[in-house]
C-alpha cells in the first residue's frame, strides 16, 4: 500500500497568533522581534505583509525598518505558541496516532491508515486545514506526498492556506526544475557547494553520480541524492514517542560583551548548570562537550573535547568547557556563548565505587540532583552560585531555546 504522508506548517505562526489577541495588527505589517536591549533584536518572524515588503526571519530590526517603514514590532509570547502548538497537534491526532512534530509550527502525520474514516490525503489536509481556520483562527499549508520530504517541499510550495499534493507520478515535473536549496537538509553552505560543482536544481542533483556526491558531502551526499530521487522511506513516530535526542544544549548573547575572565566564568556557570538539569532530566550522560563562541565582530567558531570519564555534572562540563574557550576564544570580546552535551548515553543505575574519581563524581551528581530539587521547589534563585552575585548583569539572562527542534534539544533527522 502507498504510503499517505502530510506535511502541516502554519502560516507566519508567531504573527499569526499575535494578530488573534491584537486585531488591530491584522492589516498591517508586522514583525515578532527579540528583545533589542538585551542584544536579541532580530526578526524571529513577520507576517504576509511584511513579506510582501521583502522583511526577513533572521534580519536585524534596523534592516526591517528599512525596507518597510510602517512595520510594528512586537515581542515575542512563547507560552501562547506552545499553547496553540498543542491545540494543532490536538486536532492532528483525531485523524492519525503518527504524528512528528518538526518544531512548534510544522507536523508530519501518516494518514495512510485513515482513508477509510476520513477519505484521501488531500481530503484529509483540506478538512484540517478548514478545522484550524474555523476552530483556531490561524491558516496553514499542507503538502501531501507518497514520502516526509517530500511532503515537506509541497507544503512550502503554495502559501498561506494550500493544499499541495506531490505524487509518485509526477514528482519530476514538480520537484526537479527547483532550486537545489528547496530540498530539506540543503543549506546555505551545501547549496554553495553543490553550486560550486554546477548543480543548482534539485533535477540535477538526482542525476549526479551517489559516488561523487558522497565525496563532495559525506553520507549526506547519498541522502540528498535519495531525497531527489524520491527515495525517502523515513517513517512519522508516534505520538508520544520519545525522539532520538542526538544532543542537549543552551546558548545566550549576553547584553555586553565579555571582557574578563570572569565574565566568562559567570556566564559558563549558568550555560553548564541548565544543560547538566536537563541531562538529568532526559536520563543522559554526556561523553563530548562543545562550546560555540562568537566574538563582537560576530565571527563564530565552535570547540569540542572529551570527558576524562563521562558524566552530567555541571563541574565536569564547566571544566571541560572553559578549558576549550581559554584554548581557542581570541582577542576580542565575546558576544554570545554556548555549551552543549554530545555522544549521550543513557544513565544507569550505579553502585558505589571505592575508586577515588569516580566516587568524586558520584557525590558531586548526589548534590546536584539535591540543588535541582530546591530550585524546582523554591525557584530558581533559591541557590546560587557566588560568583553569579558579583555581576547580575550577565547571571540574570534567559537561555534562547530554539523553537525548530523543540527547545534547548537536538533532535535526528527523519
Amino acid at each position: 500500500m502507498e504510503r499517505v504522508i502530510l506535511h502541516s506548517d502554519l502560516n507566519n505562526f508567531y504573527a499569526s497568533v499575535e494578530c488573534l489577541y491584537h486585531p488591530g495588527l491584522r492589516s498591517k505589517p508586522i514583525a515578532v522581534v527579540g528583545d533589542q536591549e538585551a542584544r536579541h533584536g532580530i526578526v524571529l518572524a513577520k507576517n504576509e505583509a511584511a513579506k510582501r515588503c521583502g522583511v526577513k526571519t533572521g534580519s536585524p530590526l534596523w534592516m526591517a525598518k528599512q525596507k518597510c517603514r510602517d512595520i510594528v514590532f512586537v515581542p515575542p509570547h512563547h507560552d501562547m505558541y506552545m499553547k496553540f502548538s498543542k491545540l494543532v497537534r490536538d486536532i492532528y491526532s483525531e485523524y492519525t496516532d503518527q504524528v512528528e512534530s518538526f518544531g512548534l509550527d510544522e507536523c508530519w502525520l501518516d494518514v495512510s491508515g485513515s482513508a477509510s474514516l476520513f477519505g484521501s490525503g488531500p481530503a484529509i489536509a483540506d478538512a484540517i486545514r478548514r478545522r484550524i481556520r474555523r476552530e483556531l483562527g490561524l491558516t496553514v499549508s499542507i503538502g501531501v506526498s507518497y514520502n516526509k520530504v517530500f511532503a515537506k517541499l509541497g507544503s512550502d510550495l503554495k502559501k498561506p492556506d494550500a493544499t499541495t499534493v506531490i505524487r509518485r507520478e509526477n514528482f519530476k515535473e514538480i520537484v526537479w526544475p527547483l532550486p537545489v536549496e528547496a530540498l530539506l537538509y540543503v543549506g546555505a553552505s551545501t547549496r554553495s557547494r553543490l553550486r560550486r560543482c554546477g548543480i543548482e536544481t534539485i533535477g540535477e542533483l538526482a542525476h549526479t553520480d551517489v559516488t561523487f556526491l558522497q565525496s563532495l558531502l559525506g553520507k549526506n551526499g547519498k541522502a540528498l541524492w535519495m531525497f531527489a530521487n524520491g527515495l525517502d522511506t523515513s517513517p512519522v513516530r508516534n505520538i508520544g514517542a520519545k525522539s532520538l535526542i542526538k544532543s542537549i544544549g543552551n546558548s545566550t548573547t549576553t547584553n555586553r560583551d565579555l571582557v574578563s575572565d570572569r565574565d566568562v566564568r559567570i556566564v559558563l556557570h549558568a550555560l553548564c548548570e541548565s544543560v547538566s538539569a536537563r541531562m538529568r532530566e532526559y536520563g543522559f550522560i554526556c561523553k563530548t562537550v562543545q562550546v560555540g563562541i562568537r566574538d563582537s565582530s560576530l565571527h563564530w567558531i565552535e570547540r569540542q573535547g572529551p570527558l576524562p570519564i563521562p558524566n552530567r555534572t555541571a563541574a565536569s562540563l564547566f571544566e571541560k568547557a572553559y578549558a576549550l574557550i581559554c584554548s581557542n576564544r581570541g582577542e576580542r570580546p565575546i558576544r554570545s556563548l554556548s555549551v552543549r552535551a554530545s555522544d549521550l548515553l543513557l544513565s544507569q543505575a550505579e553502585q558505589m565505587s571505592f575508586l577515588p574519581h569516580i566516587s568524586a563524581l558520584q557525590k558531586k551528581e548526589q548534590l546536584e540532583e539535591t540543588v535541582d530539587d530546591l530550585r524546582c521547589r523554591f525557584g530558581q534563585d533559591a541557590l546560587r552560585r557566588g560568583i553569579m552575585l558579583s555581576d547580575t548583569s550577565l547571571s540574570d539572562f534567559n537561555l534562547s531555546r530554539d523553537p525548530i527542534s523543540g527547545g534547548d534539544i537536538a533532535s535526528a533527522a527523519p
